[in-house]
């Protein structure tokens, strides 16, 4: 598979995260680019993961371990010496972040910084991307679309702990990876913030496809639990797109991409919650969905968008895929990972994905 101009062909790129949803479909399309990978994460959520199922396990170097181990993370470092280092380790979810808020901060803002401090201390290291969200904005529930430039906060604990990464791996660049002192340093860093990601193999708690696929495959009505809530909803080949072609663009101009840079879908992405139940229903063949809404739930962001124009006019990057052939593709994969070869499927999707 020849695309991004060649540049992970034989290099050593570390993944923080690879058992997860997005650090799966990322270590197989990067496998697929002829990179050696070498991934570094706890154990996948269920053995029905991507993860899984594509028996990514037995194809790439694969390491458990937790970010918040400094010591086994440098370890790893020392080791295979990566060129690339990609971030997505992470406690990803809102609701769970309300329960375990105190380990939802030690993993997403030490657990950065330690992959940070690695960065600093492994010479070989040319390239960090720092995998955030779109909630790490100070959600003012506008309609028009966060900027890079936009404030960093958040209300719940989950929220608020990606806007402190943020704020981490801003200092560091400033004081450890200047651009401007780049021939001192020989390293570029950058965050990339991505809308609400979708597509094959998620099963974790309190996401709208995993809720509805479960529910379909018990033949049981969908419970919706938000849904008038807006999303930028997007297929999870979308941002990895953008942060490899950003990875490519780092590694060919490495003092001009250390930046934040957003990934979001077009308009006609950002749609309710209760409207992406209804195209699973049509897109699987069955089901049926029900308003469970509570007054007194926690609280949920309820509008949510981000502003894409920097990364359109500075990296040529553009969303691929509408919202319908998004919702085709994800529920494409939950109808056949019993059936068929899963890495295959991915590998086929992504194809797919590259062609359109």
């Amino acid at each position: 598979m020849e695309y991004f101009n060649g540049v992970y062909k034989g290099k050593m790129v570390l993944v923080t995260g690879h058992t997860g949803f997005k650090g799966s479909w990322l270590s197989i399309w990067l496998k697929e680019l002829g990179a050696n990978v070498i991934g570094y994460a706890l154990d996948p959520y269920t053995q029905k993961d991507n993860f899984v199922f594509s028996g990514l396990e037995n194809k790439i170097v694969d390491i458990r371990g937790d970010i918040r181990d400094k010591k086994h993370l440098k370890e790893v470092f020392d080791k295979y010496k990566p060129e690339f280092v990609f971030h997505l380790a992470a406690q990803p979810l809102v609701r769970l972040s309300y329960d375990n808020p105190v380990e939802t901060y030690e993993t997403n803002v030490m657990g950065t910084i330690n992959v940070l401090e690695c960065i600093r201390e492994t010479p070989e290291v040319k390239i960090g991307i720092m995998i955030t969200t779109d909630k790490c904005y100070e959600n003012k529930e506008q309609i028009w679309g966060y900027r890079e430039t936009d404030p960093l906060g958040g209300y719940d604990p989950y929220s608020s702990s990606k806007g402190a990464a943020e704020i981490a791996i801003g200092s560091w660049r400033s004081s450890y990876f200047n651009p401007k002192d780049y021939d001192k340093h020989g390293k570029s860093i950058a965050s990339v913030r991505a809308g609400n990601v979708i597509g094959g193999g998620d099963w974790s708690l309190d996401r709208v496809i995993p809720d509805c696929i479960r529910a379909l495959e018990k033949g049981e009505p969908i419970n919706i639990r938000n849904p008038k809530a807006i999303r930028p909803w997007e297929h999870v080949l979308e941002p990895l797109n953008g942060y490899l072609s950003l990875g490519q663009k780092m590694y060919e101009e490495p003092n001009k991409y250390s930046e934040a840079w957003n990934f979001g879908p077009n308009i006609e992405g950002i749609v309710p919650v209760w409207e992406i139940g209804k195209k699973i229903i049509e897109n699987y063949g069955k089901g049926s969905l029900k308003d469970v809404s509570n007054l007194n739930e926690i609280h949920e962001a309820q509008l949510l968008a981000l502003d894409v124009t920097k990364a359109k006019f500075r990296l040529n990057w553009k969303s691929r895929w509408n919202i319908d052939k998004t919702i085709e593709k994800t529920v494409e994969w939950y109808k056949k990972y019993n059936t068929e070869d899963v890495y295959e499927l991915c590998v086929k999707q992504i194809r797919e994905f590259i062609e359109s």
